[in-house]
């Protein structure tokens, strides 16, 4: 993922736009039913499409990340304030990355006022970074004003977008990790900012569920296996 030679893109119907690691889109939306999430705690461990028992249940800090805008900055990391208004709390190390665009950078381009995505291990509103983006490139698709911020006390939309695999139930699946985790994570976030992704589950047919928190809608992302955003719903 440090390594950004690769064609960044996000479709929705014939708005695109290019981030890192992958080609991600939307399709297009319909309207479904299910019950509002509003809590950020992990979700139960469920059963998996094979029938055993599945592991996507958070034990601990896992895979995720956050983008929005730079509110401050420290020698130890910054805070960042998503589109929902959430304050995140970004913790750098000595093998966080840095990149300004596609270009590398360092720690000092990190300032105030300034967009960023950022990938690492999410524990709440805090993340650890192993990879910082400044000014990653904005989402122009209509997903972005989709996102309806948790507000206590207002449940969030029910409806469905795009794709939501036919056999999927809450529960199901296995904490991704590694890379594959990181590329479902930005496409989730491209496409869908304002909140915390806490954890991405790898589903039984290879694509990926990239659960939100601090957002009322959507709650859960889906990312097929070649990183484009399929779908999302409460």
């Amino acid at each position: 993922m440090s390594s950004r030679k690769l064609t960044r893109s996000v479709v929705v119907g014939i708005a695109a736009i290019a981030i890192g690691g992958g080609t991600y889109g939307v399709v297009s939306a319909t309207t479904g039913s299910g019950s509002p999430v509003a809590s950020s705690g992990p979700s139960a461990a469920g059963s998996g499409s094979g029938g055993g028992p599945a592991s996507n249940a958070r034990s601990g800090p896992e895979p995720g990340g956050s983008a929005g805008t730079v509110s401050s900055s420290s020698a130890s990391g910054f805070t960042l304030t998503t589109a929902g208004g959430q304050k995140v709390t970004i913790k750098d190390t000595a093998s966080t990355t840095y990149e300004n665009g596609t270009s590398p950078a360092s720690a000092s381009a990190v300032t105030a006022g300034r967009p960023v995505l950022v990938l690492g291990t999410a524990d709440s509103t805090t993340i650890t970074a192993t990879e910082v983006i400044v000014h990653p490139p904005a989402s122009t698709s209509a997903t972005a004003s989709e996102v309806i911020p948790f507000q206590r006390g207002t449940a969030g939309s029910t409806k469905t977008v795009g794709q939501i695999p036919a056999d999927y139930t809450q529960g199901q699946g296995t904490i991704a990790t590694g890379a594959a985790a990181d590329k479902a994570a930005e496409a989730s976030l491209t496409a869908y900012p304002g909140g915390v992704v806490d954890r991405v589950v790898e589903l039984g047919n290879g694509d990926y569920e990239v659960h939100n928190i601090g957002v009322s809608w959507p709650h859960h992302v889906f990312v097929n296996q070649d990183f484009k955003v399929i779908g999302a719903g409460d």
